[in-house]
């Protein structure tokens, strides 16, 4: 699934995630299109933020990945949108709070990155990526409400929300990604474990099925915001644009995979209060 897809495998792993990203251009290879056969944003969501990068050697020259504002100085992002093992070159900024890619919101630099321990792609069951999960510190607060972690992953039926700058097309490979200005969101559900193919989903990677026929997220969706409705209503965190969920690496012919935010939030914690 786009971006995510996860650089996708690799050659595939380093020729061609979830994906982003965040589908970092799925951030490389991941199947959520910026949501393919999203919408625009119809809401306020000033934890959404981007990350610019390019991604040479896989022809990506304006590329970007999701990630979400977790606390005043911190935003969650996908591992494989950090990883230069896969060809990804950051343009060392975060952009927090807008609906435009490429302008408005609050701009900040990185000061620092964490990716996961266990962070690895492909390495997961089913092929999977594995703790695809990283967080960024910015050199300074920003004034954007950080979004609130889920305590839970609610149970499969239930309806989320996918955000993201990834690709609008339908397409296979990053270097064929058309980033959308814009920011989209598609409204999905959370999936049955065995919605997604064998070995891929369960308690740390989160099926995702899309309620709009042929839409997911895509390259460069890959780090962003999966979306649940916690107490009173509001939008909770609850998943990370990770990869595909099916073996298709078109990204709106199937399920996606999300990194299950609940299950690391104790390492999120930690690590945030171990580098304050």
């Amino acid at each position: 699934m786009p971006a995510f897809s996860s650089l996708a495998r690799r050659a595939a792993r380093i020729a061609t995630v979830a994906l982003a990203a965040t589908v970092c251009a799925t951030a490389m290879t991941g199947s959520a299109g910026a949501i393919v056969n999203g919408t625009d944003a119809n809401g306020r969501y000033p934890y959404m933020a981007s990350i610019p990068l390019t991604a040479p050697t896989q022809g990506l020259a304006d590329g970007v990945c999701g990630a979400t504002l977790i606390h005043p100085r911190w935003v969650l992002t996908a591992g494989h949108c950090l990883d230069p093992e896969i060809g990804v070159v950051l343009d060392g900024t975060v952009r927090i709070g807008s609906d435009r890619r490429t302008s408005g919101g609050t701009v900040r630099t990185i000061e620092r990155t964490i990716i996961h321990p266990g962070y690895g792609i492909g390495t997961g069951a089913g092929g999977a990526n594995q703790d695809d999960l990283a967080l960024i510190r910015l050199d300074r607060p920003v004034s954007e409400q950080p979004v609130r972690i889920a305590e839970r992953a609610a149970r499969p039926g239930t309806p989320t929300r996918l955000l993201g700058f990834g690709s609008v097309a339908d397409v296979d490979t990053p270097q064929r990604a058309e980033f959308a200005n814009r920011l989209q969101q598609l409204e999905t559900r959370r999936g049955a474990v065995d919605e997604c193919a064998p070995g891929r989903a369960g308690w740390l990677r989160l099926c995702t099925v899309s309620q709009v026929p042929g839409a997911m997220a895509c390259f460069g969706d890959s780090g962003g915001p999966q979306l649940q409705k916690g107490r009173g209503g509001r939008w909770e965190l609850v998943g990370t644009t990770s990869g595909d969920g099916d073996t298709d690496p078109t990204c709106s012919t199937g399920p996606g995979l999300y990194t299950s935010v609940p299950a690391y939030a104790d390492w999120i914690r930690q690590t945030i209060h171990q580098n304050s």
